[in-house]
This record gives C-alpha cells, structure tokens and sequence, in this order.
C-alpha cells in the first residue's frame, strides 16, 4: 500500500487507514461481534493499512479493549491513533480537558490498548471551560514523558460556523494556531468525502501548507457513497443515521445521483472496481497529506477500502465528480 507522512516527525501510515468505531459504538449494535471486528483489524494490518484509529469514549473504552487484544500481538505492524477529551454519561457527552484528567486518562487508554506508547493523541473536543493551551501542554508533557509520539486535534465537532454564514473551520484553524504556540501539531481529522467537501475551502490547504497530516473522517459518507444503503430500508435505533436527516427516506432517494455517478467513474475502471473505492479514491487525490479513514467492522470492506489505494483518477473522472449535484438535506 502507498504510505503517507503525518507532521514534521515524518511518521509513516498506510495512505488508507481504518475507522475502529462501528465495531463497538454508534452503528449497528445488533451486529457488533468481537471475533468479526478482529478480523477486521488483523486484515487491515495485513493489507498495510497501519493506522488504527479509536478513542476512549467509544463503548465507552471497549473498543480501545477490543484493539489491545491485536496490539498485544502485533503492535509492531500497527499506528496506534487514539482520542482524549469527552466523557460518556448516560444520556450525554461532556468535555473534559483538564491537564489532571488528561494524564489519567492517557495511562488507562495505554492499559487498555496493551501498549507503552501511543503513536498520535488528539484532543477530540475543546473543553469550554479549561484554555485549550493548558489542556494541549498537558498532552505535550505526555510526549516529553515518552507515553505518547505526537498530538492530533480531531475537528469533527466544527460544525456551527455552517449556520452563522461563516467559512466552517475558521474557529478550527483559529485553534490550531494557539495550540502551534505550545506543541506541533501533527495531525487534523475532519470530515472529508465527495458530499462533504468543506474541509477543501481552508482546513486542507491549511495543513498541507505546514506538513501536517489530514485524516479525512467519514470518506464513504457514513456507509452512503458505498451504494450499499436502500432508501427507505431504516436503522437500528442505536444507530447514528436513526436520527440523522441526511439520512431520512426522502434525502436517501434524492442523494442518489451521487452514487450513480460514483458508479459511472467505477465502470470506466474496469469490473470490480466500486463506488466507494472511487470514493475514497477522490479523497486520496485532494493532497498527499490526506489519509483516509473509512470506519467499518467487517473484513470484506476493509480488503475493498485498502484496494483502493491501487486506483488512480483520471482527469476526466475528476472533473466529473466535480460536477456531481451537491447533497441535499442538513448536514447538522
């Protein structure tokens, strides 16, 4: 697989990596099982798609279990990426970025995950009410003390600008420059896909423009830019996408024509090539700094999702996609 570098520490990762979340937490409940979800993460690493990433509010902490139980075997194959920052509660999620809580929480996601170091640790939220410098020092301290290779800031929460009319990771971008101030920043993941191309206005050519590395979250669309989903057919209650309006019967139909025309530029590629190779695919094409990081449970997506390494864009599939209706319904 063609490997890419996160931040000026140059680290090495497959240019496709895998999402661990739907093996433990928001999709699908009924059909999280721990043997499958194994297999998953074993043919990944075998496929060189290295980096593993997680956090420790999935479950909560279950899947950082799940993935120690491989890395306890084979942590030399794997890039270990995990996140800090949100605690679980019963019916609702707090941010947490207090420098104490920080360190204790980094020890117990290095116990859970059978390892002595964690290659990159992202703040997964901002908390309001602690300055983000002081929370980011404390993830630095964990560097100097050997737990942890570098830091990531995950900005999938960076949704808000959308209904002010402002650019959408301005406040994003605002951030990271703070936090440049007292650690380098090695890594942003945001969401990045053919219906959810924001990132492209200003956080990409951001990060590209400083080394540091981009993990496109979400590149199939949460399972849509697959072609696998039928409009109207439903979701687990559990399910993220059960209450998800971009994911109603109604905007399920009248997205299809992105997925027919991820259909049409796999077609020109030749049989067995899929819409969500193309997917992730276009994604790879918009900066050799991205890595994408399609989440899934199942070894079968994880062979066709690291395939897509092997696909290169025309382009006149470029331009194609380009042109593809935007998609309908809120994103919030």
């Amino acid at each position: 697989m063609e490997r890419r570098t996160i931040g000026a520490a140059a680290l090495a990762v497959g240019a496709v990596g895998l999402g661990c979340m739907p093996m433990s937490w928001a999709y699908n409940g009924s059909r999280q099982r721990g043997d499958e979800s194994l297999r998953a993460v074993h043919r990944a690493l075998d496929l060189g798609s290295t980096l593993l990433d997680t956090a420790d509010m999935y479950g909560p902490f279950t899947n950082e279990l799940l993935l120690g139980r491989v890395l306890k075997e084979r942590r030399a194959d794997a890039f270990v990426s995990t996140k800090v920052g949100l605690l679980v509660g019963e019916q609702h999620i707090v941010a947490n970025g207090r420098p104490g809580y920080v360190k204790r929480a980094c020890d117990a996601s290095l116990r859970r995950l059978q390892t002595d170091v964690i290659d990159l640790y992202q703040l997964h939220r901002e908390d309001p009410e602690v300055p983000v410098e002081e929370t980011w020092g404390a993830m630095a301290e964990l560097v100097q003390a050997g737990k942890v290779r570098s830091l990531g800031l995950c900005a999938m929460g960076a949704r808000g600008g959308r209904r002010s009319g402002g650019r959408l990771y301005d406040a994003t971008i605002r951030q990271l420059q703070r936090v440049q101030q007292v650690f380098p920043v090695s890594a942003v993941q945001a969401e990045l896909s053919v219906w959810s191309p924001e990132a492209l206005e200003t956080l990409l050519p951001w990060c590209s423009a400083r080394g540091i590395g981009f993990l496109a979250a979400m590149p199939l669309g949460n399972g849509f830019l697959t072609g696998t989903l039928t409009p109207g057919e439903g979701f687990e209650p559990d399910d993220v996408r059960a209450r998800h309006p971009r994911f109603t019967a109604e905007m399920t139909a009248a997205n299809q024509p992105i997925v027919v025309g991820l259909r049409r530029v796999a077609a020109r590629h030749g049989e067995g090539t899929t819409p969500a190779q193309v997917a992730l695919a276009w994604v790879l094409a918009q900066s050799g700094h991205v890595i994408a990081v399609p989440g899934t449970k199942q070894e079968r997506w994880v062979t066709e999702n690291a395939a897509a390494t092997g696909l290169r864009l025309t382009g006149r599939d470029l331009e194609e996609l380009a042109e593809l209706p935007p998609a309908q319904g809120s994103w919030d």
